[in-house]
């Protein structure tokens, strides 16, 4: 639908002198280009590992988002540049068609909007409801375009400047939307602790396995579309190496089994009880 929705808006900006419609363009085939990319980051993602990649593909997803997203940006901002650039300046007025499409646009994308927020509220799905609300930003940009069109058309030649100030204001939402994107992808690849509730559970599942007196340390951080941990855990200091190495995997294989999410766990073993030391 996007795809479609940018081809139309792209050719009636350019055929029908509108430099805002181009920009609420871009805007459609850029979320085209990143639906595009993230499926095909978590079709590779969920590749399993190799032996060039023992912990597996799972961060292919944020790689590629983070990388269209920057591509996104950059062709926001050279448009905002010319939209700045003809300011002031004299070009053709926008055709009156250009008005219809814009406003079948807002039609057509707050119909999604409702369609899409209802299956959310239905199914209380996150990413359906992100996705409901990106249609909603798509149709308000697409607005700010119909009122430009509408005051250039019925203003004069005095708000010849109203198609590029709404093609400012799309471009601000491109670089708000894509910046989020790009934020977030960035910082899963720099291996994000996970949420408390998370390790809290896995900390309290690990305490119950039997022989683990107390769990020391946890880390759980976030590779793509998993989780890995590593986990220090107090053992009675008279067990053998071979009874210590027997709780370890009892907590490794409790955790791997309970929280599906959970690609691999590194279970350290401490003597209990466990006096702490600056090389700790």
């Amino acid at each position: 639908m996007n795809l479609s929705l940018g081809i139309v808006k792209l050719v009636g900006g350019v055929l029908g002198s509108s430099f805002a419609l181009i920009s609420d363009a871009v805007n459609s085939l850029g979320d085209s280009l990143t639906s595009i990319v993230v499926i095909f980051g978590l079709w590779y993602a969920q590749r399993p590992a190799d032996d060039e990649h023992p912990y597996g593909h799972t961060r292919a997803e944020a790689v590629a988002a983070s990388n269209v997203s920057m591509l996104i940006m950059i062709s926001a901002l050279f448009i905002g540049w010319e939209a700045i650039s003809r300011l002031g300046s004299e070009h053709p007025v926008p055709a009156i068609w250009t008005m219809w499409i814009a406003a079948a646009n807002i039609v057509i994308k707050e119909s999604l909007f409702w369609y899409k927020i209802t299956i959310s509220r239905r199914t209380q799905s996150l990413s359906i409801a992100a996705a409901a609300w990106d249609h909603r930003s798509d149709a308000l940009c697409s607005l700010a375009v119909l009122i430009g069109l509408a005051v250039v058309r019925w203003g004069g030649p005095d708000y010849m400047w109203a198609d590029e100030a709404a093609a400012l204001i799309v471009v601000a939402a491109i670089l708000w939307n894509t910046g989020q994107i790009f934020l977030q992808s960035t910082s899963e690849l720099l291996d994000p602790q996970a949420n408390a509730e998370l390790i809290q559970q896995i900390r309290a599942a690990a305490e119950e396995v039997e022989g683990v007196c107390a769990v020391e340390k946890l880390w759980v951080r976030k590779t793509g579309i998993e989780f890995l941990a590593d986990i220090h855990i107090e053992v009675d200091a008279r067990l053998t190496v071979e009874e210590g190495h027997r709780i370890g995997h009892l907590v490794k294989d409790k955790l791997i089994g309970q929280f599906a999410q959970l690609r691999d766990v590194l279970v350290h073993l401490e003597p209990y009880p466990h006096v702490h030391s600056s090389v700790d």
